[in-house]
């Protein structure tokens, strides 16, 4: 499916999906997804991720928000110039959705609440890509 970018104020976030089958049931219209985000601080300031702000669509069209504070149970300090990295999941309904959103970044200067946006990135069962 290749690399998913978004750039927002010198902040770089780049998303790569992957199919689960072994987790994923399609006789219960239970598919689930792992997807790969890298957060590259290419700003002159380090930041701290405090929040994020998620957006899940089905193709069925149900949509779910999910928001809360930093991400897999961290808030991140990323220095100017570093990465960091981590792996997350999605369940959907359907064989294909897609997700977008928001980070809540804090620049550590100043205090300074800025959003960066995570690119839309959709998520595909490989069969139906033929």
């Amino acid at each position: 499916m290749g690399v998913f970018t978004e750039i927002t104020a010198g902040v770089k976030v780049s998303v790569e999906t992957f199919y689960q089958p072994t987790h994923s049931n399609p006789a219960q219209s239970h598919y689930v997804f792992a997807y790969r985000i890298t957060i590259k601080n290419d700003s002159e300031n380090a930041i701290r991720l405090k929040r994020r702000h998620w957006y899940i669509v089905d193709s069925d069209n149900t949509r779910r928000e999910v928001e809360g504070e930093g991400v897999v149970g961290e808030q991140p300090y990323i220095a100017p110039g570093e990465t960091y990295r981590y792996v997350s999941g999605c369940n959907l309904n359907t064989e294909l959705g897609k997700m977008f959103g928001t980070y809540l970044m804090e620049r550590q200067m100043d205090k300074k609440l800025f959003f960066v946006k995570i690119p839309e990135f959709k998520m595909v069962v490989p069969s139906k890509l033929n």
